[in-house]
């Protein structure tokens, strides 16, 4: 029996040769392969099961879907409704288009210092912390444990207390306690909520009915469970620990979103901001938000918010373009989006290996076949899988 790697170099090798047959017969063989890596993720205890969304700016181009959303032999299967706990995307879904949104209205701006919004920062050395430091995670700061109901003021003077070293600017260290800051700013900002604010300005307005913090719990048949204490599913609660204690709705992480309230967000983002009519963003926001900044002597290249060329883009793979953007999460998530290509892939899996390197295989295999196989035939045809 072929190993996962041979077939898929022989299916990417097919691509190559177009009289071995029809593109449409070449396409449909080559799609399989996606339903193949997700089984044999499946199969090898890596995910429990998962969902794929592959479009570009106006049309899903392939969906597939593999598993249950539980263990019950009458657990109904996944789907693009299914709604999963998606980590790290937080940061990409809600608090950084919240910043954004600020900047645009001119509320706020990249160059405030740490102390225009807390104050509790002030003598602590670390005075020339920048908006955009925490956007790029270039601030220095490192990630502390919360305890429970911490109050946030409490946690602000723990942070700020740190005496690393680090030069503010000077290198790229990905840490949750600079998202963790910026959701706090939002609030100090508007006087609401980061949920409620990503609600009134983004959710509402997409028709993002599945995206949301704090599930209630008659959601529960519909949450993909993500991996607790003891190995034990959980649906509903977040599965990041300091964003638990920080009551569910945090900066970094507590966002709930299926994969096609999702798609709803990226041609958002691919249509310069408008969805259906409906503008969200100006184009030029947009643009900013993925604008390149270079760390680390130019070996990593972060957006505000977004990863374009770091350590975690497992997802972008060679295939996408140097204009390519994305995210992932601790849970499973991820997407990556490629304007140049008009193109974007979301990965949204019930976790069950959290060793890295099995992961990133899997994020960059889906990658690499969705780039090849419609990156030159993202004309709208919609291919369903199960």
């Amino acid at each position: 029996m072929l190993s996962f790697r041979t077939t898929l170099i022989i299916l990417l090798t097919l691509s190559a040769c177009p009289s071995f047959a029809t593109d449409e017969l070449l396409d449909a063989g080559r799609t399989a392969s996606i339903d193949f890596i997700l089984e044999k993720g499946i199969t090898n205890g890596l995910i429990a099961g998962g969902v794929v969304v592959i479009g570009n700016h106006k049309d899903i181009l392939f969906s597939t879907s593999h598993g249950k959303l539980n263990s019950r032999l009458d657990a109904p299967v996944l789907s693009e409704r299914t709604i999963f706990d998606i980590a790290s995307l937080t940061k990409v879904f809600a608090t950084a288009p919240a910043l954004m949104k600020l900047l645009e209205e001119r509320r706020i701006s990249l160059v405030d210092p740490i102390t225009r919004w807390f104050p509790e920062f002030g003598g602590s050395g670390l005075e020339s912390i920048t908006i955009l430091n925490l956007l790029t995670h270039s601030s220095g700061l490192e990630d502390i444990a919360i305890s429970n109901d911490e109050p946030i003021r409490t946690i602000m003077q723990r942070v700020a207390l740190q005496k690393n070293g680090k030069m503010p600017g000077s290198r790229f260290h990905y840490a949750d306690i600079n998202f963790i800051l910026l959701g706090e700013l939002v609030q100090r900002v508007t006087g609401l909520s980061l949920d409620r604010y990503c609600q009134d300005r983004f959710y509402n307005l997409l028709g993002m009915s599945d995206t949301l913090f704090l599930p209630p719990k008659e959601l529960a048949v519909n949450i993909a469970p993500t991996l607790g204490p003891g190995r034990l599913l959980v649906a509903g609660i977040v599965q990041d620990e300091n964003a638990r204690h920080l009551g569910g709705v945090a900066g970094h992480a507590g966002l709930f979103s299926s994969a096609s309230d999702m798609v709803h967000f990226i041609q958002m983002m691919l249509g310069g901001g408008i969805l259906n009519g409906k503008q969200i963003f100006s184009e030029q926001v947009v643009t900013q938000m993925t604008v390149p900044y270079f760390y680390n002597n130019g070996k990593v290249i972060r957006g505000l918010g977004w990863d374009i060329y770091s350590p975690f883009s497992a997802p972008k793979t060679s295939s996408f373009s140097d204009m390519s953007f994305g995210h992932t999460g601790y849970s499973g998530s991820s997407i990556w989006i490629d304007p140049q290509r008009d193109l974007f892939v979301i990965m949204l899996t019930t976790r069950l290996d959290y060793r890295v390197k099995k992961f990133n295989r899997l994020r960059s295999d889906i990658s690499t076949l969705a780039v090849s196989i419609f990156s030159n035939r993202n004309e709208g045809t919609l291919f369903q899988s199960r």
